[in-house]
């Protein structure tokens, strides 16, 4: 296999089912080929915020001279976002050996691997190769049995804990927090930023002796609408200007990456300077991303009932629009009816889409489930056989003054994002 294409088509074809919880398999493959890191290794697990807590943290490491690597999942358009090495996105030609070395360890010890797991390996052995000072890996699914849990954290970091991915994790927030505590470890932080978080959580570092930052306890912040100050166990910071990730809840999100940074200051020290211009220069396509046109065009991969309630308070924050469009796809297991209630309010015209993945609910079981709920006589809908045809029928319908939001799976976003970040202009200006 020469490109990294062919691996990925040989990745999905090993295992029997696409998630196989359990780490027996991956930690197995991992020890023949004898994976480990040098560097400290800070571990994010969440229900949301993860991406844009791993790129915070990146961001200041950056700035203070740093040399991290990333690893987050999943990616919008092309595999390879999933690795950034130094502040930038790995070359697939890159990955290739990685690859090689898994299926070599794996048919030398006979074991099947999930697509997940394989890729996991693949990119961690990426990591351990490329000479970093910090490792970030971001949790895929829930923590304790996920595969990059196979590496032990240095310091871990929980952002928030709510009902997603239950059919794996549990019925409720309690059984949730339990599989994210899974990344603990003894002796060293754990930095909590959700504001409520399940008493699972607070047990398990108890249990295992992990040394718990718990936000409102161990760090807060507090702000005014120019600037905001942070304070923790032995740290603090006045009037930080806003992290360059837009919406109330980075905040919340950057309050955590200072903990962690002030948790591991003995061994990584990062300056105020840096943590002022890292959370000033952050980047990260799709997270409540604003987009200036005419129409303006808002990008969220909000696919959760938490995250879509996020986004409606970011929406209303944005002032007044004459006519909202949204274009929407969502996966089949995806509790949609309390998202499109949330933003119901909002959205005048819904444009729900089908998306290129079996796992995918269509574009009219969305417009259906909306369809049961809606309340709003003056509101409308219709169905597209894709996001960036749904896209392209929300611009034929807008005007100038307009705003479209696109927004639920990472496949929705990522769909308008094929060819670039799309800059709208609406027919009726080009007339």
């Amino acid at each position: 296999m020469n490109s990294l294409e062919s691996w990925l088509a040989h990745c999905e074809r090993l295992h029997p089912v696409g998630i196989d919880m359990g780490l027996d398999r991956v930690r197995q493959v991992a020890q023949h080929m004898g994976l480990h890191f040098e560097c400290p290794v800070v571990t994010v697990a969440g229900t949301n915020g993860k991406g844009s807590t791993c790129a915070m943290l990146e961001a200041c490491f950056l700035e203070s001279g740093y040399r991290p690597g990333v690893f987050t999942s999943p990616h919008l358009v092309h595999f390879e976002e999933r690795v950034r090495l130094h502040g930038e996105i790995v070359q697939a030609a890159d990955l290739l050996a990685h690859f090689e070395r898994v299926e070599a360890a794996r048919l030398a010890i006979a074991v099947s691997l999930t697509y997940f797991e394989f890729t996991t390996l693949a990119i961690l052995s990426c990591l351990a190769a490329a000479n970093l000072d910090v490792v970030i890996l971001e949790v895929g699914l829930g923590g304790r049995l996920d595969a990059v849990n196979i590496i032990d954290a240095d310091c871990a970091v929980i952002t928030s804990i709510d009902l997603d991915h239950m059919e794996y994790l549990g019925p409720d927030r309690e059984s949730i927090g339990f599989e994210k505590a899974g990344i603990m470890r003894a002796g060293c932080p754990v930095i909590v930023s959700d504001p409520v978080p399940p008493q699972s959580v607070i047990d398990y570092a108890a249990k295992v002796g992990a040394d718990i930052w718990l936000f409102g306890k161990d760090f807060n912040f507090s702000g005014d609408k120019q600037q905001w100050n942070w304070a923790g166990r032995g740290r603090r910071y006045g009037g930080l200007a806003y992290p360059a990730l837009r919406g109330a809840n980075q905040l919340l999100n950057a309050s955590g990456v200072l903990a962690a940074l002030e948790a591991l200051r003995g061994r990584l020290p990062v300056t105020a300077q840096a943590v002022r211009n890292g959370l000033a220069m952050v980047e990260l396509p799709g997270r409540f991303q604003i987009v200036p046109g005419q129409p303006a065009l808002v990008l969220d991969v909000a696919h959760n009932p938490h995250a879509a309630a996020a986004l409606s308070e970011n929406l209303d924050a944005m002032g007044f629009y004459p006519t909202t469009h949204a274009v929407f796809g969502a996966m089949a297991d995806k509790d949609v009816t309390p998202m499109l209630k949330r933003l119901g309010v909002l959205v005048d015209r819904w444009y729900f889409c089908d998306l290129p993945t079996p796992r995918a609910a269509s574009a009219e079981q969305l417009q259906t489930i909306w369809q049961t709920q809606n309340e709003r006589k003056d509101a409308h809908s219709s169905t597209h056989a894709s996001p960036q045809a749904a896209l392209d029928a929300a611009v034929a319908g807008a005007d100038p003054a307009d705003r479209i939001v696109v927004f639920g799976s990472f496949f929705t976003v990522g769909g308008v994002l094929q060819h670039g970040t799309p800059r709208l202009d609406a027919p009726h200006l080009s007339s």
